[in-house]
């Protein structure tokens, strides 16, 4: 798809806006009890504090912010107060981010610090980053309570949330086609007490009221889980129409078939942004240190307790998380998925690492062999 041309309202050309007041979207210290004026635009969809502390009225003017609602490979969609355009490769962004409008040159746009990021290794054998979403404010993760139920991969989720700052919410669908959900509910609330768990029929009338709280204006809500659990179901419920495409799972193993192809955040009238993805059966822990340390915080602690600070919490004497185990006060299978975690973590972090330096190294490389051709041809 070529390049489109941004859509301005009749009433305000390109010209117009240069002169329009965007001192509202910036951090005000006046003090008063004068009655809070109405959302604006941005701040409908999602503008906060946190991103008008960087940059300036001045900047603002000659580039206006905008948001990525969309991303694929000829570009990015992008949506601002009385925009609405397509822009070229160049800014390294995901869905989420918002971008100060470069109008001459798009591809040149400037991508604002984010507030949070989900980031997961990507599939293959190369170790990249991915990057899923940016700027959300509430994860809901989503699993059916049918056999596809996995603890391991809701504490995935939920390490990828604490690692990115987010609140999560472990959403569990389909309790109308399971004879008794409580068995579900017990082992998701034990995955974490930061983590609420909220059970619901996703045809019914339920995902509104129950999800209300998180749903608010300026709010951005990211659905999050394998294919087949609900997620698009929840956001149809949570638009009243429907937006996402649906279909149901095989009856042999209860796996859904991918609906969602693409990431895609949407707004709904009342202002709350809410992001649809793709199935992820595979998440590949990187970079996410703190957020399987503060999942397993327990288990953190008591690493503390260790007659060696290198423990590995396998065979040295004096282990305090292995005596815990062996005494029946860890779970063992819950330990064992925490140093599954963080051995992957520390392997594909590391992987990273390295490569960059490798890169780095390379380029030092190329730069002094360039150097000494230039001194040879002198």
């Amino acid at each position: 798809m070529g390049l489109l041309q941004p859509f301005w309202p009749a009433s305000a050309c390109p010209l117009d806006r240069m002169s329009r007041d965007y001192s509202q979207f910036l951090p005000s210290n006046k003090l008063g009890s004068a009655p809070k004026p109405e959302k604006t635009f941005l701040q409908l969809h999602g503008w906060q504090p946190f991103f008008s502390q960087q940059t300036t009225v001045e900047e603002i003017e000659e580039t206006p912010p905008v948001r990525v609602t969309r991303v694929h490979r000829n570009g990015c969609f992008v949506l601002g107060d009385g925009i609405e355009m397509q822009i070229p490769p160049g800014p390294d962004a995901t869905v989420g981010d918002w971008l100060l409008l470069d109008q001459i040159l798009p591809s040149n746009s400037r991508v604002l610090e984010r507030k949070s990021v989900f980031k997961r290794r990507a599939p293959g054998h190369d170790r990249r980053f991915q990057l899923i979403a940016s700027n959300v404010d509430t994860a809901f993760i989503v699993s059916s309570c049918n056999q596809d139920f996995n603890v391991a991969r809701l504490e995935r989720y939920i390490a990828l949330a604490f690692e990115a700052d987010v609140e999560p919410v472990i959403i569990l669908t389909k309790a109308d086609l399971c004879d008794d959900p409580e068995p579900y509910v017990t082992q998701s609330q034990a995955i974490s007490d930061r983590a609420t768990v909220v059970l619901l029929n996703a045809l019914s009338d339920e995902p509104i009221a129950k999800l209300a709280d998180w749903c608010k204006t300026g709010q951005t809500v990211a659905f999050l889980g394998s294919s087949g659990v609900g997620k698009s179901t929840l956001v149809n419920a949570l638009f009243g129409e429907g937006t996402a495409d649906t279909a149901g799972i095989r009856e042999d193993d209860a796996r859904g078939r991918h609906t969602t192809t693409s990431r895609h955040l949407r707004f709904t009238a009342e202002g709350c942004g809410i992001l649809d993805t793709p199935g992820m059966r595979e998440i590949q822990m990187a970079d996410a240190e703190a957020g399987i340390a503060n999942l397993f915080g327990d288990l953190t602690e008591l690493a503390l307790q260790c007659k060696f600070n290198d423990c590995s919490h396998e065979v040295e004497p004096g282990c305090a998380i292995r005596k815990a185990v062996d005494d029946g006060r860890v779970d063992r299978a819950r330990y064992e998925r925490w140093q599954k975690l963080a051995a992957e973590d520390k392997f594909n972090s590391t992987s990273f690492a390295e490569r960059k330096a490798d890169a780095k190294a390379f380029g030092k490389v190329v730069k002094s062999a360039v150097k000494h051709k230039k001194r040879q041809t002198k």
